[in-house]
């Protein structure tokens, strides 16, 4: 999902600035919030699209049968779109004023080196130093992580993966509404 998003949030806005693709949609009568919006809702649907895609592969391979319980589906569902908005929301903000697209290809590898291993997936979180722990708390990687293990490997529940839920959303609507008044609207 990340890369998803990655390619199709933050490299792909700032491909449309340098071809000049995005002075379509400058010149529109739609305020800045729309414009962001819909940014952000269009990469949004594709980092879903491939969420539910790999979860249900990886599911059939791993032979996991809780993506047949209804209640599952919703959760993960739910868990999908958070996960989308919060990653989508801060690409967005990280590249809402670059102007060179070489920028984003060469913080992909960083981010995700930064992102990715703090956030419990390979290594349990109890286990990492002070100074990692803090960072894993902000990192919306270790909630989706999280909330995935919660629901794929533990069947959890709704219960579990609230928190996971609330710091996704409120992660990706922050995000948004903080790179909404840096969004330029000139060409």
């Amino acid at each position: 999902m990340y890369v998803s998003v990655m390619i199709g949030g933050g490299m792909l806005y700032i491909d449309d600035k340098a071809r000049g693709v995005h002075e379509g949609y400058l010149v529109t009568p739609i305020t800045r919030w729309e414009l962001v919006l819909g940014l952000n809702v269009a990469g949004a649907v594709k980092a879903v699209l491939s969420g539910i895609s790999l979860t249900v592969i990886g599911s059939l391979l791993a032979g996991l049968g809780v993506i047949f319980h209804p209640e599952a589906v919703v959760e993960l569902a739910l868990l999908i779109v958070a996960t989308s908005i919060a990653f989508n929301g801060m690409m967005f903000l990280l590249m809402v004023r670059v102007e060179d697209p070489l920028v984003p290809r060469a913080m992909f590898g960083v981010l995700n080196t930064l992102l990715f291993f703090p956030s419990g997936a390979i290594y349990p979180i109890e286990a990492f130093p002070a100074w990692l722990r803090a960072i894993a708390v902000v990192d919306p990687f270790t909630y989706a992580v999280h909330g995935l293990k919660e629901i794929l490997i533990k069947d959890g529940g709704m219960v579990s993966i609230e928190r996971d839920l609330l710091f996704l959303f409120a992660f990706g609507i922050g995000s948004l509404m903080i790179a909404t008044p840096l969004f330029q609207r000139t060409l």
